[in-house]
């Protein structure tokens, strides 16, 4: 037989690792660089996270240095991507306890419930139909919406095969409209509280606030600015709307797989089932029995930051701006019409679902 038709053997595992590393150490110091950022008070106070730092990073070194670097680093930025992001969303169970359900009521979740399906809806109808878009930065751009922000969007990626380019711009819209209710939602309440058009109490907008805005620091941030008790609730709430997360990615590769099914004429159809959906809520459901003491949670809360930064820096790595620009305004135009949706219609779902339950 002749020796050159033999196959290469399959790299060893510290082989494998070795060509991880370079990229590794980059996403690592660029998460490093991020999360530093983040404490400053500035930033703090205005709600904008270590994720958002590192994607903006990451699409800075991306675009100006990464080039040189991709033939050595892209393995481990590739890695941190995608397996790194599926053990933070994993580890992003431990933010949150099935507790938390019982302190907003039979109401906060059936609020929470109304305003994900509704806007993920919106979001796949309207940016499909009305402006266009490829179905995959509709849904991605609907899961940053209606979920828990950047790492919905990043968690529903895997499930829609969706491209770095498209991640970046539903992440974007985040940032654009997140930060805008940041500002926007306590102006309100106090313009409210002023005219008394709407009786709401602090803790009502709170649950308002965290069943509607994106980001979970965003969601602190807005609570705050009203009062404690509002930030408390606003937290339990957006708490238990990040736990919907598990079976929405479920629902959703059903939902898929059985399009795909449909046009394909066919009776069956891959189903992306998203395992590390199901960690997410073991790892809640064991933080829920409170046997881990509380430091060591506190420390694994901090690795799970570590690890969604470096999954974010390794996305805006890979992001170019020129792509960014191909986007165009529809997807801005969609997140407007979506962050519109929240406003408005989840507060009549608020005022309603009270309503209905007293």
């Amino acid at each position: 037989m002749n020796a050159a038709a033999l196959p290469l053997p399959a790299p060893t595992l510290a082989q494998r690792w070795r060509v991880r590393l370079p990229g590794l150490l980059l996403t690592a110091a660029v998460a490093t660089a991020a999360m530093g950022l983040a404490t400053q008070p500035w930033l703090q106070t205005h709600g904008i996270s270590a994720l958002t730092l590192a994607i903006v990073l990451g699409i800075a070194l991306g675009n100006t240095l990464y080039p040189r670097l991709a033939a050595r680093a892209g393995a481990g930025v590739g890695f941190s991507k995608q397996w790194l992001l599926r053990a933070g969303i994993v580890l992003y169970g431990l933010r949150l306890t099935f507790q938390d359900i019982g302190q907003v009521g039979v109401a906060g979740v059936l609020i929470d419930a109304l305003v994900l399906a509704s806007t993920f809806a919106l979001a796949w109808w309207a940016g499909t139909r009305w402006f266009g878009m490829d179905r995959n930065s509709a849904l991605l751009i609907g899961a940053g919406s209606s979920i828990c922000g950047a790492a919905a969007v990043m968690a529903a990626e895997p499930v829609v095969s969706g491209r770095a380019e498209q991640v970046t711009v539903a992440v974007s819209t985040v940032v654009v409209f997140g930060t805008l209710a940041m500002f926007l939602y306590p102006m309100l309440y106090q313009l409210n509280a002023a005219h008394g058009w709407i009786p709401i109490s602090a803790q009502a907008y709170g649950v308002f606030t965290g069943s509607t805005v994106h980001e979970v620091a965003q969601v602190v941030a807005a609570g705050r600015a009203v009062s404690e008790t509002a930030a408390d609730t606003a937290v339990i709430a957006k708490m238990v709307r990040v736990m919907m997360l598990a079976p929405f990615l479920v629902a959703l590769s059903l939902l898929l797989a059985r399009g795909a099914a449909a046009r394909a004429g066919a009776a069956r159809a891959k189903i992306v089932v998203p395992w590390f959906a199901f960690g997410f809520v073991a790892v809640a459901g064991l933080n829920s029995l409170q046997l881990l003491p509380a430091a060591l949670v506190a420390q694994a809360v901090a690795v799970d930051t570590a690890l969604l930064a470096m999954a974010m820096a390794a996305l805006g790595l890979t992001t170019h701006v020129s792509a960014l620009r191909q986007a165009g305004i529809r997807p801005l135009l969609l997140a407007l019409l979506l962050f519109g949706w929240l406003l408005a219609g989840g507060l009549g779902i608020n005022v309603g679902v009270h309503a209905l339950l007293g």
